[in-house]
């Protein structure tokens, strides 16, 4: 693991579309160059673009969508990508699957969120579902981001990020 700061931290999600989008735009926002996030998907459809409605969610809570977009996995497990320190799935379907070589060997952990994407309801109604989700990551990066940089080792890394799982 790089002892540099930022630390790279990629959330990954089936689509990259909702979940790992609020996710990497929060952490950019949050952490201060601390921490540098990126998102990727399993298998984001053809011409996947981030869910409108997850764009609107950030940029209502005044958080920058600028650059944000779905792309697969792979292209972080190609020489020349950043190396991760941390890989977190932020859905189950891509917690089960079968992830590529990550270059470095990071940290990885599971933080498990509904998808707002499939949220029923009017607009309002999904518009809150993704207001929730954006709120609970919100919740679990705020603890991650003070950690000390004690625990920002690799193995420290990984029992603090899976720890928060829990919360």
């Amino acid at each position: 693991m790089s002892t540099n700061i930022p630390l790279n931290v990629l959330f990954l999600c089936t689509h990259n579309s909702a979940r790992s989008i609020l996710a990497e735009a929060l952490l950019n926002h949050l952490g201060k160059g601390r921490f540098k996030a990126y998102s990727a998907g399993s298998s984001p459809k053809a011409n996947q673009m981030p869910n409108p409605m997850a764009l609107r969610t950030l940029e209502k809570a005044g958080i920058s969508t600028a650059g944000l977009r779905s792309k697969r996995w792979d292209v972080f497990a190609t020489p020349g990508a950043p190396q991760m320190d941390l890989v977190i799935t932020v859905c189950d379907n891509a917690a089960g699957e079968v992830c590529p070589y990550w270059p470095g060997q990071p940290a990885t952990a599971h933080w498990g969120y509904a998808d707002p994407s499939e949220a029923a309801g009017d607009d309002a109604q999904r518009m809150e579902a993704f207001r929730q989700t954006l709120h609970l990551i919100h919740r679990r990066l705020e603890i991650f981001i003070n950690l000390p940089l004690a625990s920002l080792d690799r193995v420290a890394l990984e029992k603090s990020a899976r720890e928060l799982d829990k919360t």
